[in-house]
């Protein structure tokens, strides 16, 4: 799934971010007063369900977890944890907003790296990259009842975009993979993390007419 560049970097960034998913996924489930099997379901669900619906629109089979059903194992067991010490996750809330912030864009790059491998259009790259980094917290909003955050305010879809963009437009100029995934992973944490320290939000469509 990884390029030559750095497969470790990417790997490890990629079980820190599922991790992560997992355990802000189970918290969201404890609010909607879930048992603990629907907090484990949710927590999968966020953590691997941006890569299981990339495979699966581009045709990318088997799914990751499939192959590697650890995962499954892990975010479950993550989800079961963050149940258990639930009372202390409000002290690490700036620990898991890095995290997450770390998972958008290695999660990014890499659903780029899987449709480039594919050798499809860099439209679908980009796509592929942002469904892979953004739809697990889709998923995780529709199941807990709530209009995605992603829809409302946040600078996130942009911000994995952007990440994919700097990714391809590097190789475009010449760069090895060893330099782009780096530059893009570099940009694309510090956009999200400066989103998140000044509240950068992406305009608003408000209408409120009645057509009546």
């Amino acid at each position: 799934m990884f390029s030559d560049i750095s497969p470790v970097l990417l790997h490890t960034l990629y079980l820190v971010a599922i991790v992560a998913e997992a355990m802000t996924a189970a918290l969201s489930a404890g609010r909607r007063d879930m048992d603990w099997m629907g907090v484990c379901i949710i927590a999968c669900v966020t953590a691997l369900g941006g890569g299981s619906l990339r495979d699966v629109l581009l045709g990318h089979y088997p799914l990751t977890w499939v192959i590697h059903p650890e995962y499954l194992w892990m975010t479950g067991g993550a989800a079961i944890l963050t149940a258990l010490i639930a009372p202390v996750m409000r002290r690490l809330r700036s620990l898991f907003l890095l995290a997450d912030a770390l998972g958008l864009v290695a999660f990014t790059v890499i659903g780029c790296q899987v449709a480039q491998l594919m050798q499809l259009p860099i439209t679908v790259v980009l796509i592929s990259g942002m469904i892979t980094g953004c739809a697990g917290g889709v998923l995780r909003d529709v199941l807990c009842n709530e209009v995605p955050l992603l829809f409302r305010k946040e600078l996130y879809a942009s911000v994995s975009v952007v990440t994919g963009a700097l990714y391809l437009g590097a190789q475009s100029v010449g760069l090895s993979a060893n330099a782009a995934v780096p530059i893009a992973l570099a940009v694309g944490l510090t956009l999200r993390l400066l989103a998140l320290r000044f509240n950068w939000q992406m305009p608003k469509f408000v209408y409120r007419d009645d057509w009546d």
